[in-house]
Formats: C-alpha cells, structure tokens, sequence
C-alpha cells in the first residue's frame, strides 16, 4: 500500500509515500491531500504534490545532482496503516546521507493533525558538524501566500504578530528562533531555501496561514533546532487562478548528531475556519498542556 485515506471529525487526509497516483507525482511523501468538510472539493496543497513534504536532508556539501539535493523524495520509502486514523511512513537508511526515519501521521478531532517524526543517522557524513532536515508543504494557491508567527527583528527587544511572504525564491527564506545561535556553513553550489536567512526572529514555535475561509495552524513541541522557511512561489504556478502556489516550509537541525542515537520532534497542525490570533494561542496553550 503506497497510501490511504483517513477521515476523522471535520478533515479528510491522504497521506502516502513517494509513488505515484493519479494526479499525485512521484517523488513527493507525506500529506498528499488535507481537506476541510467545508472546503470537501478542494485540498489546501497542491494537488499533483503534497503537504508536510520530506524533503531533503543537509550536512552542508553540495549534492552532486537533483536526486541527491532531494534524496528523502528520491530514496526508497514504504507506508504502513497503523489504525483507521493513523499511518507512518518509513524509509531505511539513505543512499548518500544513510538517514533512517519513520513519519507518524494521525488525525484526530475535530480539526487536527499530528505528524511526529524519528530519525537515525548510521554513518557519519556530516562534516560540517550538523544534520539538517527540511520539509515542504505546497500551498494550493491561495489568496494570501503569507505565514504569520510571533517574533520580531533579530536584534530588537519585543514580541509582535509578523508577516513573511517573501518576493523571490531563495531570498530573506529561513527564519531562526530568538536563540538560535547555531551557525551553518555550506560548500559553495547551488542557492536554497535554507541558506538564505531572514533578519526576522520567531519567538514561539508556531506559525499560520490564511487558505480562503480556513486557516492553517502549524506547531512545533520545541524551538530548539525548528527553523521556518517560505517561498512565494515554491509549489509552482496556477494557470487558471493567475498566481503561484508558495511554500511553507521548515527545518529540524541537530548539531553534533551521534551515529545510531535517535532524535525527533512533534508537530500539530490545525486546519479550521478563520479565528482570531487569540484562538490561535489557545489552540498551542491546550496542545501544550497535554503534551
């Protein structure tokens, strides 16, 4: 089984691995499709690729061709059905960067979904002190290509609601947490997302977006390695909406990974009818408390 549909409460989700189906491309994992029950006809992700997209893993040198720059797309993969709102996605040790990971994804109501995911490395190829991992979720066009979070200028005391919707691929992408001092270097090569850097901060771990009447709620168990990233125009274009689909993106950075010693994080995501920024604060205060 290469993927399945899982509904529960107000969201219906496809999730699968990198194998094609009908409109769905190859070489794209994760969410193939989130759908809202008031929205039933449209997902917000680009429907010929996907959502929570596991992209690429990093060590800094510069990979020798397409397929290695998006190994985790590229790399064997396979999907399990745990349970009628649950599913993981497993891939064994990369060809290039020998990465093991397992993707949990499961729904639950009314509007939630979780995505937890594990990872090992079992050879050390990362030279420059770090392993870098990125995901990719590609908007279906909507309206409004901004992410908003809680933040402000690197540098400026204060904490207020910012907007990012950058004007060009690869530029002022990747925003770091207020104490993320960790800096990466890279062998000279090709522009990406995770290179260009931000003079924006976030301060907590969680960022939203406007599809239509929906918003979309991404939050993170940690700042600690998380890194958010956008692109205006990352998912492509919409010949018949006249726009781009953006990317909304980030990262999960480990300094100093051991051979064989596990490391993750937790994500929830919120796809419900438009609410006020205090709605979204409650919404990461009750997962929180939980957690």
């Amino acid at each position: 089984m290469a993927h399945s549909t899982f509904k529960v409460g107000d969201l219906t989700a496809v999730v699968g691995d990198n194998a094609a189906h009908e409109k769905h491309r190859a070489g794209y994992n994760g969410v193939w499709s989130l759908q809202h029950n008031t929205a039933s006809t449209r997902s917000i992700f680009v429907p010929e690729v996907a959502g929570l997209n596991y992209e690429h893993i990093v060590n800094g040198e510069e990979p020798p061709d397409s397929k290695t720059f998006f190994e985790p797309r590229n790399a064997p993969m396979t999907f399990n059905q745990l349970s009628k709102s649950e599913g993981e996605l497993h891939q064994p040790p990369t060809p290039t960067f020998h990465v093991e990971s397992w993707t949990r994804f499961q729904l639950v109501a009314p509007h939630y979904l979780d995505m937890s995911f594990r990872c090992v490395a079992h050879q050390h190829v990362f030279p420059r002190g770090y392993m870098a991992m990125f995901w990719a979720s590609y908007m279906n066009a909507p309206v409004d290509k901004s992410m908003y979070f809680l933040g402000g200028l690197e540098g400026q005391p204060g904490s207020n609601w910012m907007q990012l919707c950058t004007q060009f691929h690869n530029r002022d992408s990747t925003v770091r947490h207020r104490n993320d001092k960790l800096e990466l270097t890279f062998a000279p090569g090709r522009d990406a997302l995770y290179k260009s850097l931000s003079t924006f901060r976030f301060d907590t771990p969680l960022f939203y977006g406007h599809f239509n009447d929906l918003v979309w709620l991404v939050m993170f168990d940690r700042t600690e390695g998380i890194r958010l990233t956008h692109s205006p125009s990352g998912g492509g274009g919409n010949a018949a909406l006249k726009t781009t689909n953006p990317a909304w993106d980030f990262q999960f950075i480990v300094p100093k990974p051991e051979v064989m010693k596990e490391y993750g994080f937790k994500v929830r995501t919120v796809l419900r009818p438009r609410c006020s920024r205090e709605e979204v604060l409650e919404e990461y205060r009750k997962w929180r408390e939980v957690e």
